[in-house]
């Protein structure tokens, strides 16, 4: 997420399927296999969403493991027939030796998802989930997933929202705590959480984390006076964070 309250605002129907869907993620661990096994994905996805993937595979100029294995995890959570399976194999070798995206390629996505955003949704969350498989994405894989996702005919912000979700839960991201957040993106990271998430759950992260910066606990931990300053400075930018993300809600 490069911007703040500057980003475009999703249609409305988008908007509630996008946020409905990132909740989900969120409980399935964001493994976009589990998610698509819990809520499907109609038969007419299966080509562009297999397509892309091994269009997004070949990003770096290798196919790895990883790529095999999870588009073989999303044939499987699609529960695919033998003949079905084979299908979404060769669509898969087709976008691996596509160097350029053809300019139909994610049409009916692209058609539909102003009337019935889920399914174009769900693909832009396997294609960016495909994109991170090794973490944080490089910027071949990053500029090939969000390719595909301009295909399929969703904004940018999609993604950024997506990849964010995954940097805050699953990369690790090891957060500056000594500088004042600026930026919601920032604020976000701080108190570990995004900016889909809504306002009752930041506020419970918000509140975990000041708990840990509690001058009681901090008495009990018996701290260096050097540390309860590194503890107290921590408190404040996350009551400045919390302050941020108020402004912007």
């Amino acid at each position: 997420m490069s911007t703040d309250s500057a980003q475009p605002a999703l249609p409305p129907r988008m908007e509630a399927a996008f946020s409905g869907l990132m909740e989900q993620l969120s409980a399935a661990d964001h493994q976009a296999q589990k998610l698509i096994g819990q809520t499907s994905l109609p038969r007419w996805c299966r080509h562009p969403l297999f397509f892309f993937l091994g269009y997004i595979a070949k990003a770096d100029g290798r196919v790895s493991e990883q790529d095999i294995r999870f588009a073989e995890s999303l044939i499987a959570a699609l529960a695919l027939s033998k003949r079905q399976r084979h299908k979404a194999i060769r669509s898969f070798q087709k976008g691996k030796t596509s160097a350029t995206l053809p300019a139909f390629s994610g049409l009916t996505l692209r058609l539909s998802h102003r009337i019935r955003p889920a399914p174009a949704l769900k693909v832009a969350i396997c294609l960016c989930h495909a994109a991170q498989l090794r973490g944080r994405p490089l910027k071949p894989l990053r500029y090939r997933c969000e390719d595909a996702i301009d295909q399929i005919g969703l904004p940018v912000t999609i993604s950024e929202d997506i990849f964010d979700s995954y940097a805050i839960r699953m990369w690790g991201n090891v957060r500056d705590e000594s500088s004042k957040p600026v930026t919601l993106e920032q604020a976000c990271a701080l108190l570990g959480v995004t900016r889909r998430d809504p306002l009752a759950t930041i506020k419970r992260a918000y509140r975990r984390k000041v708990s840990e910066c509690h001058p009681d606990k901090l008495v009990q931990q018996r701290l260096s006076v050097k540390e309860q300053a590194l503890a107290k400075e921590r408190l404040l930018r996350y009551q400045q964070a919390w302050e941020l993300i108020k402004r912007h809600q």
